[in-house]
């Protein structure tokens, strides 16, 4: 198996876990992932990693008005934008260098 797929199920697995007990430096642990999973990202796909990252991010306050399980599927998928924007950060990064390196 493609050792960044095993770094993206452990980010997930942070993730939902983390919507049940409490993580610590579970966010830097997530971003930290996220930046690793970036490496792996084709250059194609820039554009749906940085999109998903930002959806995720301010949408994911919308599944609290579900009753009972909001809460839980807010945290989710709060927790899944912070890996995905990692990797969005590295995205960005490495499309910056392309552009300005010597």
């Amino acid at each position: 198996m493609n050792p960044f797929k095993l770094v993206g199920w452990a980010g997930l697995a942070i993730c939902i876990v983390g919507a049940f007990v409490e993580i610590p430096y579970a966010s830097l642990i997530l971003v930290l992932l996220g930046l690793v999973l970036g490496v792996s990202i084709a250059t194609e796909d820039s554009v749906r990693v940085i999109v998903t990252a930002m959806a995720l991010m301010s949408l994911s306050s919308v599944l609290m008005h579900i009753p009972s399980v909001g809460e839980y599927l807010t945290k989710i998928f709060s927790a899944a934008g912070t890996l995905a924007a990692g990797g969005a950060l590295t995205v960005i990064s490495r499309n910056m260098w392309n552009r300005f390196k010597p």
